[in-house]
């Protein structure tokens, strides 16, 4: 290969997924891309992957085809040394072939976002009931609460305030003459 910059895609499916034993995607159809830096001593490698994977909702269970977009630089170097970089990779001098496909893998994976659910409102209606009934929270008051949890006008302290009044108002119903629980009065011995 030659000095300077060369370009790579990739079609990624199901088949490169059952590569992984263990993976949490089982499907999907993204497209990677590679452009490959090529130095004296080091490959400047910048990995792109766009397309979507097939999951499940965390909220409903429903399928879910959620699009990922993602983007990152590695760099392979020749070298004997062991590198404690997770962004640098030391290749053998005298290795004369690149295998990217964990880099593309790991790339997909970290391009997840932490919760996995569908668009507001476009969940399956029978589960939301279902989950409606059984939970303390409805869902409704869950996705206000992250909406909440965005608003850039939260005030921290303002929170601490509220806290401090609950743990006063739980302070007020206590009774010392109730009995206690069986399971916490084992603790009060523990000094």
């Amino acid at each position: 290969m030659k000095l300077g910059f060369h370009d790579f895609d990739f079609e990624i499916d199901d088949a490169f997924f059952e590569k992984y034993e263990y993976s949490m995607i089982q499907k999907g159809e993204l497209k990677a891309h590679l452009q490959l830096e090529k130095k004296e001593t080091m490959f400047i490698a910048l990995f792109t992957v766009d397309g979507f994977i097939h999951t499940t909702c965390d909220r409903c269970t429903d399928d879910l085809k959620l699009p990922i977009h993602g983007e990152f630089q590695l760099i392979y170097k020749f070298g004997h040394e062991e590198s404690h970089d997770e962004n640098l990779i030391v290749l053998h001098p005298d290795e004369y072939q690149l295998d990217v496909s964990d880099a593309i893998y790991e790339l997909i994976i970290i391009s997840l976002p932490n919760k996995v659910t569908h668009p507001q409102g476009a969940c399956n209606p029978e589960m939301m009931e279902l989950i409606n009934q059984h939970s303390i929270f409805s869902t409704e008051e869950e996705e206000e609460d992250e909406d909440w949890e965005d608003d850039e006008d939260f005030d921290e302290d303002d929170s601490d305030d509220d806290a401090d009044d609950e743990l006063d108002n739980d302070d007020e119903d206590f009774d010392p003459n109730q009995p206690i629980d069986p399971r916490w009065s084992i603790l009060k011995n523990l000094n």
